[in-house]
């Protein structure tokens, strides 16, 4: 166990991790950032929708990140899992699958959501080559091509709306009973996207570009790009066993701009704390966590020092 009482220690290495551990670093503050190193979007060739960074590949976004934190000395990287937290605001103790432990005064997650895949023959296969969850991230990509989206009930339909701005030649699976309104069905008839509700025997492809879509009753959905609905579970769940509040999706409730969580001195950025799943949103709310735990760091030192001049 180290003596060392970090400023923060942030749990995730992610956009928003790191632009909260950059902002830290900045402010000069004692920072550790433990990450496993297998981030959400490690499957996906390019990163998009960041100012400057349009179509970088995920691993060289963090090695840049990586290297320009680097030159702030006062925060560490730790490649590793935190896997149990105890203590409260001004000293958590953070222990690691490692057997390791840090001791922090505040406390940030950045934790990031993962995805379920539907269990699906041949998802896994095409699964950031041309399958894909995000259509702000991957659409123009895939413009103006034959696609096929993988969802349900009136998530299914919204779904289908949103990619229309990309293609529209749309297809819509459901994998099963589509759970739809006939109202619902009746605006996909009449915008021409046809409707399978069989459930789904396999998805063909060849070295993860798809080509057609078999269903169970023996029909093909010919497509050369899938959009599909995953699942997503937090990644994890010590932010729920610390007693953060939790919204109805999953996300850890925060109470201000700056990202603070229902537990004194926790503070959630990114993708845990959102359902607007972007690169650039998560950088961004690692940055406002960043100045939040600075500001709270700095008048708690404020105040300490007043005290003491007064005795």
């Amino acid at each position: 166990m180290e003596s060392l009482l970090y400023d923060a220690a942030i749990i995730g290495g992610g956009p928003a991790g790191l632009n909260a551990a950059l902002m830290l670093g900045r402010a000069r503050k004692n920072v550790i950032v433990i990450d496993e190193g297998l981030p959400r979007n490690r499957v996906t060739h390019e990163s998009h929708g960041f100012l400057t960074r349009d179509g970088i590949k995920p691993d060289e976004f963090r090695r840049i990140a990586v290297e320009q934190i680097q030159a702030y000395p006062s925060v560490r990287f730790s490649a590793d899992i935190a896997v149990d937290i105890a203590g409260a605001d001004g000293d958590f103790t953070i222990s690691t699958r490692r057997g390791d432990a840090y001791h922090a005064k505040k406390l940030l997650f950045a934790v990031g959501k993962k995805d379920r895949l539907p269990e699906i023959e041949g998802l896994t296969d095409v699964y950031g080559k041309s399958a894909f969850v995000c259509p702000y991230c991957d659409g123009w990509e895939l413009r103006d091509r034959p696609l096929a989206v993988i969802a349900k009930g009136a998530g299914a339909h919204h779904f289908a709306k949103t990619i229309s701005g990309w293609s529209d030649r749309i297809a819509l699976c459901t994998d099963g009973p589509d759970e739809l309104t006939e109202e619902l069905r009746g605006e996909l008839r009449v915008r021409g996207i046809p409707l399978y509700d069989a459930p789904i025997r396999r998805i063909v492809s060849a070295d993860g570009l798809v080509s057609r879509i078999e269903l169970q009753d023996g029909a093909s959905v010919a497509c050369t790009g899938i959009f599909f609905a995953p699942t997503l579970v937090p990644g994890s769940d010590l932010p729920q066993a610390l007693g953060c509040e939790l919204t109805p999706t999953g996300s850890v409730a925060t109470f201000d701009t700056f990202g603070k969580s229902s537990v004194p001195g926790v503070y959630a950025a990114g993708d845990i704390a959102t359902e607007l799943y972007q690169l650039i949103t998560a950088a961004s709310m690692g940055a406002m966590a960043g100045a939040g735990i600075n500001a709270e760091l700095l008048a708690e030192a404020w105040e300490a020092r007043g005290r003491a001049v007064r005795h």
